[in-house]
């Protein structure tokens, strides 16, 4: 199987662009991408995108894309698979690679919330569970995850102040960070006493609205070397499914679907846990970034929030998360979320991090789940 390599980046500040269009985001992105690398053209374009069908009345976005980019004529298509879709893009796109249809393929992430009312939000996120189940019953995905994060409190007796801790380290990372949506350190205690979404979940535990757009390159080894931009290489490349219910499954508390794709993954790279130098881990809400730890085999169940308070996934902890401020801080703009996660990734990989950078990592592990764990994704990537 041919490598695959990352051979640029392009990011758009993720923030409620009312100046922009769905199209200028992900253009911008693109563009930026493109010039890193040095290229004009490339064989294919995937865009990875939830709900421009729904708050933009506009699909094609694949050929949108291509349009805006001058490149009408190249193959291109539009990926969704929740919050998962990025990660599900970059698979197909290395599929391209691997198979020789393509060298050099753009892979674009996008997505403009702020064009939707509060009410249509809730709705949007209950598109990521059964709709007959939640969606028509009025439980937005923030309820659920307040029900999977109460019983994780009794099951285990964990204190809540180590699930709140998450927030708090993805705005530390976020801090000073110009591509992230609050740049901002927040303490624990600002984010203990912030009103309840829905108890025992807290304002300051879950994301916000967002708009943003990253893009990367992707290409062959042997295209690779006729670029003078830096390289990472995509390792490993996982996806998994589950029900699509927390509840339904055999335990709610575990993400099975995380489970098998981080295991995948690791065994496609050839790696053990103990060498992935960083996660980049799916923080939509508190609960969740603790349950993607427990899940996916970095900590004993009930354990995450100990790790979180002990200073373990920090900067210069044993297992640093979320570098720049993952869903939390840096932003969620869903389509396009695992696609930052990836280019910066990238970025502590090449050692473009500036006051971010980790000291002597070589892997990093990328996680990306769509609803409540009823996708998962994973990618491994490594110094190249």
């Amino acid at each position: 199987m041919k490598k695959v390599l990352i051979a640029g980046y392009g990011l758009t500040k993720v923030e409620e662009h009312w100046d922009k269009s769905l199209e200028n985001l992900m253009a911008e992105s693109s563009l930026k991408a493109l010039e890193y690398a040095g290229l004009s053209r490339v064989d294919a374009v995937y865009v990875a995108n939830v709900y421009g069908e729904v708050l933009q009345e506009q699909a094609v976005l694949g050929s949108v894309l291509a349009e805006e980019l001058g490149m009408s004529g190249v193959q291109a298509y539009r990926i969704e698979a929740g919050a998962a879709s990025g990660i599900a893009a970059v698979k197909m796109a290395a599929n391209a690679i691997q198979s020789g249809e393509a060298n050099v393929v753009l892979v674009t992430g996008v997505e403009k919330l702020s064009d939707g009312t509060a009410e249509e939000h809730l709705a949007l996120t209950a598109m990521e569970e059964r709709e007959e189940y939640t969606g028509q019953m009025g439980v937005h995905q923030a309820a659920s995850a307040a029900l999977l994060y109460r019983l994780y409190l009794s099951r285990y007796g964990a204190r809540q102040d180590g699930i709140a801790q998450f927030a708090v380290i993805s705005h530390e990372n976020a801090a000073g960070v110009a591509h992230a949506q609050y740049p901002f350190k927040v303490g624990l205690d600002t984010v203990m006493k912030s009103p309840y979404l829905s108890e025992p979940l807290h304002r300051l535990e879950a994301t916000a609205v967002a708009d943003g757009s990253a893009a990367i390159i992707l290409c062959s080894e042997d295209f690779a070397a006729k670029l003078d931009s830096p390289k990472a290489r995509l390792a490993a490349c996982s996806l998994a499914t589950d029900y699509v219910t927390p509840f339904d499954r055999e335990d709610p508390l575990h993400f099975q679907a995380l489970a098998r794709a981080t295991n995948s993954a690791l065994e496609m790279a050839g790696l053990s846990r103990e060498q992935i130098g960083f996660l980049e881990l799916h923080d939509s809400f508190s609960i969740v970034a603790a349950l993607s730890l427990e899940s996916s085999g970095f900590f004993p169940r009930g354990k995450a929030g100990e790790a979180a308070l002990s200073g373990k996934l920090s900067l210069n902890g044993e297992l640093p998360i979320n570098t720049f401020g993952g869903l939390k801080a840096r932003g969620h703009p869903v389509g396009a979320t695992a696609i930052y996660q990836l280019a910066e990734a990238y970025l502590q990989l090449t050692h473009q991090a500036g006051k971010n950078q980790l000291d002597n990592t070589k892997h990093a592990m990328v996680q990306s789940l769509a609803g409540l764990g009823c996708a998962a994704a994973v990618c491994i990537l490594e110094e190249a």
